[in-house]
């Protein structure tokens, strides 16, 4: 085999007629390696290629965890790992042996892998997979990073944290010093810095969410899941497929983080003013995990909601109530559901359906046709057993939607309208651009807007993201975010309200731009949006929402709820 620079041509003399030891294939972290590889040449994402490579390849059972462990492990500790390597190195290794010294220093330095395997298994992978010489080269530098613990390694590679505290965090915990810096801003309790970031490297529990009407916690409970900490409708997958889940693959149940649900389950609860036919809009809505929540909520009600609702008002009390299993049920509408026509692209529209459960017959095109046509909306909603909506008050400040909305979806990628379309129920769908909408102004009840960000809320399930984030596109980020929440304060109606949301808690991208755009418009009240999450603590001092990952277990997700000011009578 040619060899490469520096690794050399392997003994240089010796008995050559006694053939070397041929390496084991490890299924498991070669898949690993594959990945961090791919990270590294062509900016891959690892949440995407893995499973496809655990499948093609049968890896199961013990093995695809190991598979799982080493290559998004070692994706999260890059930054230490490299400090160690680099101090135990006398040369620049190349990138494709430092990708398998990174995967045995994680093995070394994070996992309970014998020192003897961890150093073994990837020399192994390395005369494998690149040569004799990479391996003799491999096993020195690991063998000098196995001789001490991550505890011992710390001080020797990272600054001292009196002097730079910033900079240990960064080294000790793997993110880059910027977004360290970002996140103890927007925490303001230095104190909690290594909780939030051991949190962010630990590996998440998958969580589900049972959509309302459509499946049921109960189910999922059934199907191996935990029942959620904060949302109704969450449970947690501790192992296993969710795609093999009924209730998933039917798309009744999605994947989705608890705090995902618990913004878009925010929205629902604030008591819209004024006279409205609740016409919602998800402006920003692929993939289509608040939509898919949304849409459940919108046609079928707050189910659990309603029940705890139910409960209060009969004088007893209970837990976390669960969702309906799906079908009809109290405080349920009947709608007639239709789907966005023509008018919106001057054709059979992208993405316009008949949505209706079941095909109910003489659907006509509802509510949502009207707002994007320019139309009067059509159909009042026949709320039963409730009266109007908002009427029975469950919570501090808030109220169970009972259902009867109609949802508009938007996304400004086909591709991402079309996985919207296909995770949704009786949602319109559409492909439009939120800065140019394709929507009448001041008609809709409740606009989401999951805003474009530069994710650094989700990172411990995106391992790779921090690496590739620069913090010079966040101006840019600022500047669609000001529009698209300016668009969407233009679309919602006097009396309705907007939800603001970010899979980030980055200042720039949350506080500051609700901030300036309440500082250029006097049409517009922020909400107490902590008023409307009772059940959650450690939100903040408000009026915004934070969450966090080391104090809920989920991303950190930030919501701001504005209502637009009702117009003042003549």
């Amino acid at each position: 085999m040619k060899t490469r620079g520096h690794q050399g041509t392997g003994s240089g003399g010796g008995n050559r007629t006694r053939k070397p030891r041929r390496p084991a294939r490890d299924p498991a972290r070669n898949a690993a390696y594959d990945v961090v590889r791919a990270v590294d040449e062509r900016d891959a994402y690892a949440n995407l290629l893995l499973p496809r490579l655990l499948r093609e390849r049968g890896i199961k059972g013990r093995d695809a965890a190991l598979a799982t462990e080493l290559a998004y492990g070692t994706l999260r500790g890059l930054g230490t790992y490299d400090a160690i390597i680099e101090m135990c190195s006398d040369r620049a290794p190349d990138p494709d042996v430092r990708d398998a010294l990174r995967i045995g220093a994680h093995q070394l330095l994070r996992m309970r892998v014998p020192p003897h395997a961890a150093v073994g298994t990837t020399v192994d992978l390395v005369r494998l997979r690149i040569g004799a010489g990479a391996a003799k080269f491999v096993n020195a530098v690991l063998r000098k990073i196995g001789s001490r613990t991550l505890d011992e390694w710390l001080p020797i590679v990272a600054p001292d944290p009196a002097d730079d505290p910033v900079g240990h965090l960064a080294i000790a915990y793997g993110h880059p010093r910027w977004i360290v810096s970002a996140f103890r801003d927007a925490l303001g309790a230095p104190g909690e810095m290594p909780d939030l970031l051991e949190a962010d490297n630990a590996r998440p529990l998958v969580t589900l969410v049972a959509r309302p009407g459509r499946s049921s916690v109960e189910e999922l409970e059934a199907a191996g899941a935990l029942p959620g900490r904060y949302s109704p409708y969450a449970a947690y997958l501790r192992e296993g497929d969710p795609g093999g889940i009924d209730a998933v693959a039917e798309t009744r149940a999605a994947v989705q983080d608890e705090a995902s649900q618990l913004v878009a389950l925010a929205l629902t609860r604030v008591p819209v003013e004024g006279d409205g036919e609740e016409l919602w809009l998800d402006m920003c809505a692929g993939p289509g995990g608040k939509a898919g929540l949304l849409d459940a909520i919108a046609t079928h009600g707050d189910l659990a909601g309603l029940a705890e609702e139910a409960r209060v008002r009969a004088g007893t009390s209970a837990g976390k109530p669960a969702a309906s299993s799906g079908g009809a049920s109290v405080g349920e509408p009947d709608v007639a559901r239709g789907s966005v026509p023509g008018a919106v692209t001057g054709g059979e529209p992208s993405g316009a359906r008949d949505a209706a459960a079941g095909g109910a017959p003489g659907g006509t095109p509802g509510a949502v046709s009207g707002a994007v046509t320019g139309e009067e909306p059509s159909g009042a909603r026949d709320v039963a057993a409730g009266g109007a909506p908002g009427a029975a008050r469950g919570r501090s400040g808030g109220v169970a939607f009972p259902g009867g909305a109609r949802l508009l979806a938007a996304d400004v990628q086909q591709h991402r309208a079309r996985l919207v379309r296909e995770t949704t129920k009786d949602a319109s769908v559409i492909t439009a651009d939120g800065t140019e909408p394709a929507w009448r102004p001041g008609v809709f009840d409740r606009v989401m807007l999951d805003a474009p960000c530069t994710g650094l809320g989700a990172l411990r399930r995106r391992p790779e993201a921090r690496w590739r984030r620069d913090p010079a596109g966040i101006a840019e980020l600022g500047k669609l975010q000001r529009r698209l929440l300016a668009t969407a304060l233009d679309a919602v109606r006097p009396g309705g309200v907007v939800a603001y949301v970010t899979c980030s808690p980055h200042l720039a991208e949350t506080r500051v731009v609700v901030g300036d755009l309440l500082a250029q418009r006097d049409d517009v009240e922020q909400l107490d949006a902590r008023d409307y999450l009772p059940e959650v603590e450690g939100l903040g001092d408000g009026p915004h929402v934070q969450f966090w990952p080391h104090r809920h277990g989920t991303d950190a997700m930030f919501l701001a709820l504005l209502r637009k000011k009702p117009a003042q009578p003549a």
